[in-house]
């Protein structure tokens, strides 16, 4: 609890972005600093338990919990991440070409309703910076997926040279790839979800992928979804990613919903994640297990801060679930929380591995 009677206090006293790029720098210098990694991990840690590690798309996952895009932008705190306990990372989202973003404040806490709003805009350094962070690493413990997107001065009619573009720098440094196409802090991102523009948006998606691995099996790719798609709207979505042949989706980006909040910060504008986001995209997930039978692999997102909460997106179709804002409110302790609570949660229902419950509320 040393986060949360010490840390916590202190980073919610400062400016939140200011806080954030305190941690990054914070868990960087900490990860290379002699002794470090063994630092983290002895404080942070978790051991690896055969009954939770996860087989999907061709890669091993050493548990079923990992850490969602938008923390670690840039790939600076990769080995460090790793060791407390995760069993995969995202990086990114990445663009091409490296851009400031929105204008600051952007990023703004909702304590009461353990939540965040962020309008952040996709700031980041580039794809071509990351890409030299990446072929950097000495080790990679964890799968690393690198979360994509396009520039904000792209048109959509482009996007898809955009993602082919950070496709071919980062293809050697990534375990897996996740095309944002959801986020509501680039105009007219979300648009890409539908239709023809996602359509033409995938096919070169994947045209690249086979391009830049040759004879080779291609590396995934999942597609992040918004948890704001009607129930027409999701179906045609889900309908149009299953028919593009990707590995698989990452359910769910950000709300602009507001339903339901305390928090003053609730009247910003930007995407809304943490608590208030659980029940919405565990739903997104059923849906879109019972939608594809569970032939499309899923990667449930939002709201995850109890062992019960990542058991119920499982549950519900998830084979791999990840966090973030639990992250903030509750720190690094999580994920031990988290791995005892699923391993009891599973032998409740009298499984012996994590995949046997992976869709139970469907059968």
């Amino acid at each position: 609890m040393l986060y949360e009677r010490f840390a916590k206090p202190l980073f919610f006293r400062m400016d939140p972005e200011k806080a954030h790029h305190l941690v990054i720098d914070g868990i960087r210098r900490a990860a290379a600093a002699p002794g470090g990694l063994s630092l983290l991990k002895g404080l942070y840690g978790v051991p690896r338990d055969e009954s939770l590690a996860t087989e999907l798309s061709g890669l091993s996952f050493p548990s079923p919990i990992g850490l969602a895009a938008g923390l670690d932008k840039n790939a600076e705190a990769v080995p460090g991440f790793s060791t407390i306990g995760f069993g995969f990372m995202e990086v990114g989202t990445v663009t091409p070409v490296g851009q400031p973003g929105n204008e600051q404040p952007r990023l703004f806490r909702l304590p009461p309703d353990e939540a965040l709003v962020n309008r952040m805009g996709f700031n980041n350094k580039g794809a071509e910076e990351m890409a030299v962070r990446l072929a950097a690493l000495q080790s990679r413990p964890v799968p690393i997926g690198v979360n994509i997107g396009k520039n904000k001065i792209t048109p959509n009619e482009e996007a898809h040279l955009d993602y082919e573009r950070c496709i071919r720098v980062l293809y050697p440094h990534a375990d897996f790839f996740i095309v944002n196409i959801s986020s509501p802090n680039t105009p007219d991102l979300r648009s890409l979800q539908h239709g023809e523009e996602l359509r033409r948006l995938l096919s070169a998606v994947t045209a690249e992928l086979a391009n830049q691995a040759g004879s080779a099996q291609p590396k995934p790719v999942f597609v992040k979804i918004a948890p704001d798609l009607t129930d027409e709207e999701l179906g045609q979505t889900v309908e149009a990613i299953a028919a593009a042949g990707v590995s698989g989706l990452i359910a769910t980006n950000t709300t602009l919903s507001r339903e339901g909040l305390a928090h003053d910060n609730r009247s910003e504008a930007g995407g809304l994640s943490g608590r208030p986001l659980t029940f919405r995209s565990t739903e997104i997930v059923r849906q879109v297990y019972a939608q594809t039978r569970g032939s499309l692999p899923i990667i449930g997102s939002g709201g995850i801060f109890t062992p019960e909460d990542a058991y119920a997106k499982i549950r519900a179709g998830a084979s791999l679930v990840e966090i973030y804002t639990a992250l903030i409110y509750k720190g690094p302790e999580i994920n031990r929380q988290l791995h005892t609570g699923l391993k009891r949660l599973m032998q409740t229902d009298g499984f012996t591995h994590i995949s046997q419950a992976v869709g139970a509320d469907h059968r």
